[in-house]
């Protein structure tokens, strides 16, 4: 099968892709997927070249890429001279982004564990260190 000859619905685009209908609109509507051809009868018409710009699209997403991102990505793929650099420079700065996002959550997760042994888990609301923390009140030793 030629993979130019557009002659796949938005269905079976969805289908081979792993993505929602929905989804497709909007990636047309962002500009991230081209407009299909439409056929005689107003329904768009897809390749496979769709098909494998959703898969990058979504591995891209299950990657932390954001949609700016992708579509810097899907631009620099084409780019023969600067876009393997580019594209290894764009995945080192997400990879730090993820890092400091682990580190936050981590201290996150150690202020509410904290809390969690502090509190007894009965008895007044008011005196309930969890509680007090959310309303901006220091924990009482």
């Amino acid at each position: 099968m030629n993979t130019q000859t557009p002659s796949l619905t938005i269905g079976a685009v969805a289908k081979r892709a792993g993505v929602p209908i929905d989804t497709i609109r909007y990636y047309e509507r962002e500009g991230l997927l081209p407009e299909p051809l439409r056929r005689a009868s107003g329904y768009r018409s897809y390749n496979e070249t769709a098909v494998s710009r959703l898969r990058f699209i979504r591995r891209a997403k299950d990657l932390g890429f954001t949609l700016e991102e992708i579509r810097d990505l899907l631009a620099l793929s084409a780019d023969r001279h600067r876009g393997v650099k580019a594209v290894r420079q764009r995945a080192e700065r997400r990879l730090a982004h993820i890092d400091a996002r682990i580190a936050e959550l981590t201290r996150i997760r150690q202020g509410l564990e904290q809390l969690i042994e502090a509190c007894p888990g009965r008895g007044d609301p008011d005196q309930c260190p969890i509680l007090r923390a959310l309303v901006g009140e220091e924990p009482q030793a």
